[in-house]
């Protein structure tokens, strides 16, 4: 069968952006806050308007042995305790904003140790506005003329934008009123808390320039909280239960076409004016986390992330109304970070989900930081480490930022009393780190090829034929009315139709005189309609006459502009071919003296490990040398050494055959006696007499003792008791080919390591080894033998056991009797052949106990009695 076939993927490959050779470092600015009275030492000194000095305290200097000492640490700007909230958001956010009205991207967040003035520098106080709500007050003075009506742009919940008509927007608006009987975005300063009613004073409000006059726009704000790395839309409306309060949900960040990151589902309030925006981000402002700790009063115990979008749609060649097409849509996003400051535990004693808090705070910090320093790393060395922006929320969601999608601004926060030294001398060295990264320019995009000044043409124009109207038939707009007005305002009112009696002459001649007055009142007023309407059209004749004669100067004018165009074009091109070349030469230049100074190392380093390498071999020859000798010297030891092994070897082995010779020729001897014996005795069918006691002890003496010295393992007393019921460590080694006895008494040892075959593992584990070998006895029955040995480890770093012992274990019938013992069960009465079974019997006695006397051995004085003749009892 065929596998199936995966369907491909059908996810748009990321748009190519313009190639872009220019980077900007990325912005880092430090403000100092003030202190107060009861902080104490002072460790922070303003030198100049980018440079500040840090020195240790006394206390730490004494304790530290004088490790500490003075640093300076530069920004791209110092804001000291005097900088007012204007001049930090003229210098930081100022430019964002106009970068974000121009169709492009930024970034700005607060970076510190807890209690260092983030919040403030950010949101303000009352009459100091931050960062926050002055930059929604000069987007909304620049803007505001040119906003569209609400719900014209629409959110399409997949991080775009799109226009709809205004007959849709209309409906939707309704729509909305109707779900909601309360609105839940005030735009009036009176629903605003009079706490936060006037953050920013008139006078030092603020617009951008260059604003496109042609284009229409609409603002949307969301704002979310990164709490232990978990996202929470802190505007999203949920239902209240009196009985069980449900928990905010979270949400999950995606990717859009464009591969760029946003929070899937998150709220997007559409606001029209400043008071409206900060009436949102109050709102949920209220329900982000804080809490009290020892070192602030109030310590954000998350991130908390409030995104501006700007949605941008131009206006159609009339200038009237807004073009419904969503790729000349163009959205921009404004992102201001209150990061959480970091801090010890030790100084905070935080315990319980404080502690978890402050633990998933300066995890994320530390990924920040990560990730700083391997793009860091990645540009000043070439490399092309992965960055771990998904190690946490925050790098994840603002990773587009630092891959080339906009500016990216940082304000350092700091505390200068002594208490916060060490936590504020690392946050400098990540702020003088991250103003080594550089991040692409972002392009401008590309907005619609319409001609400019197509709202101020319209507006021209009405004004134009208001005030023609007004030189010939009067204002239409103005404080005096104009005829046809005065003569619909004479119309005289309608009297009561009611007739009451028949005789009632004075109602009809009253509806009569009334109808023909309202009668001779419209037609004046369709002659003075009539009169206006040729004013009118005359007026439009020689308006449009005056356009002809304009449009034709406008086309030379246009002719002769054009002309210049293509002058200033060509030069253009032509300067840019020149730059290009000059940028390429360049290139080559650079390219030639890098690879230059690449061989120079490279000859160096060559040379170098030349020499280390020709070092090297003559050390190795030297030794190679004493090798030789020494090996030589090992070769001669062990070849007399292995020569006096095998003369010993040849020895014994010529001592073992003579031996097992010996042992041969007596028990041929003894066969040859008892067989001459048996052959005597036959004849005279005569009982034998049965010897006494003391000559058969004798007898047998004579038999085992000329015994050669045993060449096997020695064998241990019979009367002791096994050792295998010790303590020892055990490989007990039963081979898969043995028999089950079914015996009462079985080899049981404890601690043991059963095994079918030896391996090193379980050697290296015991101290002991027993072996289970079973064999077939001479009487038919089996026998077994535990082979047991000493486990001892080899200079080479493996196992050997050396046999020490044999114990033989043996299982016999008492109900089927032996060959042994039938001559003696027989009785007299089986006479034929009993010469023959007393041989048999004397020679396997005889035999046993020459292996007996052999292997060390002996049978015991019962056995003996068994295997005795009756006669011979």
């Amino acid at each position: 069968m065929s596998r199936p076939t995966r369907a491909k993927n059908t996810r748009k490959p990321p748009p190519k952006k313009p190639s872009n050779n220019q980077k900007d470092p990325v912005g880092v600015y430090c403000r100092v806050r003030p202190l107060s009275t009861e902080d104490g030492e002072c460790c922070i000194e303003v030198i100049s308007s980018s440079t500040i000095q840090l020195h240790a305290p006394d206390g730490l200097k004494a304790n530290r042995n004088g490790e500490f000492k003075e640093t300076q640490y530069s920004f791209k700007k110092v804001f000291g305790i005097k900088t007012s909230q204007i001049e930090l958001f003229e210098d930081v956010a100022k430019p964002l904003v106009d970068d974000l009205i121009h169709c492009k991207n930024g970034l700005l967040f607060t970076y510190g140790v807890t209690g260092s003035g983030k919040t403030f520098t950010m949101t303000g106080s009352p009459g100091q506005g931050g960062l926050l709500p002055r930059s929604l007050d000069m987007i909304f003075n620049s803007i505001g003329p040119y906003q569209a009506k609400r719900f014209v742009f629409k959110t399409d919940d997949k991080n775009g934008m799109e226009v709809q008509s205004q007959v849709d927007a209309l409906l939707d608006r309704q729509k909305r009123e109707s779900q909601q009987s309360v609105p839940k975005t005030p735009s009036s300063r009176q629903r605003l808390d009079p706490e936060f009613a006037d953050m920013i004073n008139p006078q030092e409000s603020c617009r951008a320039e260059g604003v496109d006059e042609d284009s229409s726009y609409s603002v949307f704000v969301s704002y979310i909280e990164i709490y232990n790395n978990y996202i929470y839309d802190l505007l999203e409306e949920t239902p209240i239960d009196p009985i069980k309060t449900k928990p905010p949900q979270s949400k999950i960040l995606r990717e859009d076409q464009n591969h760029n990151m946003y929070v899937a589902g998150c709220t997007e309030v559409e606001v029209k004016s400043t008071e409206e925006a900060f009436e949102v981000f109050w709102r949920g402002q209220k329900k982000r986390r804080i809490a009290n700790t020892q070192l602030n009063r109030e310590s954000s115990r998350s991130h908390s992330v409030f995104i501006i979008k700007l949605a941008q749609a131009p206006l159609d060649a009339d200038g009237d109304n807004i073009l419904q097409d969503k790729d000349q849509v163009n959205v921009s996003q404004l992102c201001l970070v209150d990061l959480a400051g970091s801090e010890r535990t030790n100084r905070t004693q935080a315990q319980g989900s404080r502690l978890r808090e402050a633990g998933n705070i300066n995890q994320s910090l530390m990924t920040l930081r990560t990730c700083i320093e391997v793009l860091r790393e990645n540009q000043m060395c070439g490399t092309n480490k992965m960055v771990p922006y998904r190690d946490s929320k925050v790098t994840h969601l603002f990773k587009n930022y630092f891959d080339g999608e906009g500016k990216v601004r940082m304000v350092v926060c700091v505390n200068p009393k002594a208490d916060d030294y060490e936590e504020t001398m690392l946050v400098m060295r990540f702020a003088e780190m991250t103003q080594e990264v550089e991040v692409a320019r972002p392009e401008d995009r590309p907005i619609c090829g319409f001609t400019a000044g197509r709202r101020q043409r319209n507006q021209a124009l009405k004004e134009e034929l208001s005030r023609q109207l007004e030189e010939r038939g009067g204002p239409i707009n103005g404080d005096q009315p104009s005829i046809i007005t005065q003569l619909l305002h004479s119309f005289p009112p309608l009297p009561s139709c009611e007739l009451v009696d028949a005789t009632d002459d004075q109602t009809l001649p009253r509806i009569i005189q009334v109808l023909e007055k309202r009668y001779s009142i419209r037609k004046m007023m369709a002659e003075e309609f009539n009169k206006a309407a040729n004013k009118l059209k005359a007026m439009l004749q020689e308006f449009d006459g005056s356009l002809v004669s304009k449009e034709s100067v406008i086309y030379e004018q246009r002719g002769k502009l054009g002309q210049k165009d293509n002058v200033i074009l060509s030069q253009k091109v032509e300067i840019d071919r020149l730059e290009k070349k000059s940028k390429m030469l360049e290139c080559k230049i650079d390219i030639l003296q890098k690879t230059t100074n690449i061989y120079e190392v490279d000859k160096r380093s060559l040379q170098q490990e030349l020499e280390s390498k020709q070092l090297k071999l003559q050390r190795e020859l030297s030794d190679k040398r004493r090798m030789e000798a020494r090996l030589q010297g090992m070769v001669s030891d062990t070849k007399l050494k292995w020569e006096k092994e095998c003369e010993r070897r040849v020895t014994a082995k010529q001592l073992e055959m003579q031996n097992k010779l010996w042992v041969k020729d007596e028990k041929l001897k003894q066969l040859k006696a008892i067989v001459t014996e048996s052959k005597s005795e036959c004849p005279e069918r005569e009982k034998p007499q049965r010897p006494s006691r003391q000559k058969e002890r004798a007898a047998l003496k004579r038999s085992a003792s000329p015994s050669p010295v045993p060449t096997g393992l020695p064998v241990r007393p019979p009367h002791r008791r096994s050792r295998s019921a010790g303590g020892e460590k055990w490989v007990d080694h039963r081979p898969s080919s043995g028999l089950e006895l079914d015996t009462l008494m079985q080899p049981n040892i404890p601690n043991a390591i059963m095994v079918s075959s030896p391996s090193e593992n379980a050697l290296s584990k015991c101290d002991k080894y027993v072996l289970t070998h079973q064999e077939l006895a001479s009487d038919g029955e089996i026998q077994t033998k535990l082979i047991k040995g000493e486990v001892f480890k080899t200079r080479s770093g493996g196992q050997a056991v050396q046999f020490t012992d044999i114990e033989m274990l043996r299982q016999e019938c008492p109900i089927v009797p032996s060959r042994k013992r039938r001559s003696s069960e027989s009785g007299p009465s089986q006479e034929d052949g009993y010469v023959d079974r007393d041989v048999e019997n004397r020679y396997s006695l005889a035999m046993e106990m020459r292996i007996g006397s052999s292997g060390g051995a002996e049978l015991p004085q019962h056995e003996l009695q068994k295997r005795r003749k009756p006669s011979d009892r």
